[in-house]
């Protein structure tokens, strides 16, 4: 049969891609009635007494032509998504959900129009910047014995040049109310708990446990590079996850947890360009 052009029903018109939208989110949340998922729900202001880890992300950066008000607006957003994650406590067997917590983000609940990623550009949308949020605790939990269930990436694309990376290209996440999500499993005896807050410049970010872990974390980029394929620039790369025995420092395991090849979204400077094939 000849090929056709032929949109799919979500890409009709605005108001059937809603219709799709719509039709995800209720099949996620009929999937999570159907599996009984255990989520985590309990909050406390008290902090657990192990620090696991700690990091803080800078909120307003500049990333290419993206207009300076979106990262102003996200500083909100992020303000108001943490407060329904903050203290949460993960205990054995829960499984810890941003969207089951933050919920759908809306005008009416003070959320505002930030940076979002649609077909593989840079767009806007009300909650937009979240990503971030999700960004921060996928890298915590990166560094403990948690099991992440749900991690979605960016469709292998390189949207920004770097501005002060400081963890590992490949390592973020991208979330969308609620079929979109990133989600963690405790399959430990331990407690977890996360403590999240937004100051005048970061959002900072603690995970902390009941008891001391019997391993450390080490997570690094190996082989990174930029090459052209048939014109197209991408940037390639492994991130590595080392286990690291916490009495004999010992390294235990090393796993390969993603092979970037991500199509380059902004112009490579050539001398950064190592092949062409």
């Amino acid at each position: 049969m000849p090929k056709t052009n032929r949109k799919l029903f979500c890409e009709i018109s605005p108001f059937t891609y809603r219709l799709s939208m719509e039709k995800e989110i209720l099949k996620r949340h009929l999937q999570d009635l159907v599996h009984k998922t255990h989520f985590a729900l309990e909050r406390t202001e008290a902090s657990l007494s192990v620090l696991v880890y700690r990091h803080n992300s800078l909120i307003r950066r500049r990333l290419g032509n993206v207009n300076m008000q979106l990262q102003e607006n996200k500083a909100t957003n992020l303000s108001l998504a943490v407060k329904h994650i903050d203290g949460l406590l993960i205990r054995p067997g829960e499984t810890f959900s941003v969207w089951k917590l933050v919920g759908r983000t809306s005008k009416r609940k003070g959320y505002k129009e930030g940076l979002t990623i649609a077909k593989g550009q840079p767009s806007k949308g009300i909650g937009g910047g979240l990503c971030q949020l999700s960004n921060l605790i996928h890298w915590l939990v990166l560094h403990s014995e948690l099991t992440i269930t749900e991690h979605h990436h960016h469709d292998g694309l390189d949207l920004f040049p770097d501005y002060g990376r400081q963890i590992p290209f490949g390592t973020g996440t991208s979330i969308s109310y609620n079929y979109i999500d990133y989600r963690v499993k405790n399959d430990t005896t331990n407690t977890y708990q996360l403590r999240l807050w937004v100051d005048d410049e970061y959002l900072c970010g603690e995970l902390r446990a009941e008891k001391v872990q019997p391993h450390t974390f080490h997570i690094h980029a190996e082989n990174e590079y930029f090459s052209r394929e048939d014109g197209v620039v991408y940037r390639n790369g492994e991130v590595y996850r080392d286990m690291i025995d916490r009495k004999t420092g010992q390294r235990v395991e090393s796993q390969l947890i993603r092979t970037n090849h991500a199509r380059v979204m902004y112009d490579c400077p050539p001398s950064l360009i190592r092949s062409d094939g």
